[in-house]
């Protein structure tokens, strides 16, 4: 009879549920449903909030998609999800559970995201040096709950437990009165030291940090516990990987030799490979550079350029066009003047135009936005602009990791993954002319499968 892991990936706009056979090692079904949760602030404070309820209940119709008689067969659950966000809940009230086999959110806050922007830059110039080797930004969970503590310290005097929402779901799943992190999710947080695994407890307590909000850390790999009640089908008892990142999870599920790197282009964009197994980190935060070290697994270590700006900056090209339309007095679908743009691009091979797509600034220079050169009377069409955008968006990460870094690397193909790569035909004649190794795309990078990888390789 077979068996399965359920990969469960809370991302930010969409949750996704695999079904990963363990006998064959590939995946049995699958189901990826919108979230649809984003909240529209009001506050003028830039933040980004999502709706807890929302993502739960997307969760709980996703998992019910899959093939009931499977699930009573999943022999553990691996989840990830968006890193760096953080949500709050009340212990023992977090959720509720119905008489049936799920459960809902209960006393939660909302889901504030990694691309929340209410910590200025002069609020986290004011904040205490990490003892870490990885910088602090606005929409990390220590930042933005230190920004609570100055600025609506009696919003946090209504919780007791504080996650990532995938950490969250966890402590629901196994009952747990604390939060379970990971280093993959307590790095992206800030203020972690990942070569001791520890919390910079005394810098976050003489900043005003609520100490009692720091989750329990536990190994990338290691369980945070068993399912305290039957789930969609799954058996209560079964055991729940503690939650991984998003990012490490999705580089897992296609990196299949150290001498590739991975670039994955979906809402935002990230370049990536493996560093030698002795690698160590600095022993402090390098906030001009565009390289991160993000902790794998183990005390293995990703070096990671990781832009902001992505598939989010053909999204937004879309829909200003699209707005531009209809004070012009036509209306068009968002998707249909997509796939329009990506044919206009296709019959331009090539343009003099020079976008510079840094809208969203970068983490490593945020004040850097985007520009637009070498405007003619005769690279303005809706070709040219298309083809200059996504010229632009791989001439930015490879600005952040340039090919000499790869090839001193001993990195010798490129996988090419993610959503905005595998809709967008001209982004890929730009990643294949952007990098001297030779790019496949075979297996996308997928992070549900990647945490169900993780749990059948490592329990």
């Amino acid at each position: 009879m077979s068996t399965y892991i359920l990969g469960v990936d809370v991302g930010t706009t969409s949750v996704k549920a695999v079904l990963f056979e363990t006998g064959s090692g590939s995946v049995a079904a699958s189901h990826a449903l919108p979230t649809s949760s984003d909240i529209i602030d009001h506050s003028g404070i830039q933040a980004k909030e999502q709706e807890t309820g929302r993502i739960i209940d997307t969760l709980n119709r996703c998992i019910g998609l899959l093939p009931r008689d499977k699930l009573q067969h999943v022999t553990s659950i691996g989840l990830s999800g968006q890193m760096h966000g953080v949500l709050l809940w009340k212990a023992r009230s977090g959720c509720v559970w119905s008489k049936r086999d799920f459960f809902t959110s209960g006393d939660t806050s909302q889901l504030i995201t990694w691309q929340d922007g209410r910590c200025s830059s002069n609020f986290l110039s004011s904040l205490p040096k990490p003892d870490s080797h990885l910088s602090v930004a606005t929409g990390f969970g220590c930042a933005t709950i230190l920004w609570h503590a100055k600025h609506r310290p009696e919003f946090l005097e209504d919780f007791t437990v504080a996650g990532t929402i995938q950490d969250y779901v966890a402590s629901m799943l196994c009952g747990l009165d604390g939060c379970m992190m990971t280093p993959q999710n307590a790095a992206s947080w800030g203020f972690f030291n990942t070569s001791s695994n520890q919390w910079n407890t005394d810098i976050l307590k003489g900043a005003g940090f609520p100490l009692h909000l720091l989750p329990q850390c536990v190994p990338s790999g290691d369980l945070a516990g068993q399912t305290c009640s039957d789930w969609h089908g799954v058996p209560a008892g079964t055991p729940v990987g503690a939650a991984l990142g998003d990012f490490q999870c999705s580089v897992y599920s296609c990196m299949s030799a150290r001498t590739d790197a991975v670039l994955n282009i979906s809402t935002s964009a990230q370049l990536t490979f493996a560093m030698p197994a002795d690698f160590k980190p600095p022993d402090s935060p390098q906030p001009a550079s565009s390289i991160s070290y993000f902790p794998y697994f183990g005390d293995s270590y990703l070096a990671v350029a990781a832009s902001l700006n992505g598939g989010n900056v053909m999204a937004t090209f879309v829909g200003v066009l699209a707005a531009w339309m209809k004070e012009l007095g036509t209306e068009t679908s968002d998707s249909g003047l997509y796939e329009k743009l990506i044919h206009c691009a296709l019959n331009q091979e090539t343009s003099d135009l020079r976008v510079s797509p840094t809208i969203l600034g970068e983490r490593h220079n945020p004040l850097c936005l985007g520009q637009v050169a070498n405007i003619s009377t005769t690279n303005l069409s809706l070709g040219h602009l298309t083809r200059a955008l996504c010229r632009g968006v791989l001439d930015n990460i490879t600005s952040m990791m340039p090919a000499e870094r790869l090839q001193q690397a001993g990195v010798s193909r490129i996988v090419g993954s993610g959503s905005a790569i595998a809709r967008n035909e001209v982004l890929r004649q730009e990643v294949e002319r952007a990098f001297p190794q030779p790019v496949v795309y075979g297996q996308n990078a997928d992070s549900a499968v990647g945490v169900a990888m993780v749990l059948c390789d490592r329990l």
